[in-house]
């Protein structure tokens, strides 16, 4: 059973930052893309950031250049580090695994930037 434990959320003043972190298990995700997704309030979730099992990466234009994801295959973690962040990146952050065509997400965890 797949699991993913995410952390780093909280509240922060624009232009600050913060680093988000999925730890995963239950699985090999060593060939697994690894993303991170965003949902606002009254909003569709959109992916926000995404790598693959061999590093190319994808950034959701909102975010290139202030936002970098990662990931360390040794500890099945991927993180995601935000730098001058926005009132409008104000969201509800979700990790993201993909294994075989199924997605797997986390709880969630609650991002809020003040301006």
């Amino acid at each position: 059973q797949v699991q993913l434990v995410e952390s780093g959320g909280g509240l922060v003043q624009a232009g600050g930052s913060l680093r988000l972190s999925c730890a995963a298990s239950g699985r090999t995700f060593s060939r697994a893309a690894m993303g991170w997704f965003r949902q606002a309030p009254g909003k569709e979730r959109q992916a926000v950031a995404v790598i693959s099992w061999s590093g190319g990466t994808y950034y959701a234009d909102a975010v290139k250049g202030r936002f970098t994801i990662s990931r360390d295959n040794t500890k099945n973690t991927v993180s995601l580090q935000m730098y001058s962040l926005k009132p409008e990146d104000t969201a509800v952050y979700y990790c993201n695994v993909q294994i075989g065509g199924t997605d797997y997400w986390g709880q969630g965890t609650q991002v809020t930037v003040s301006s």
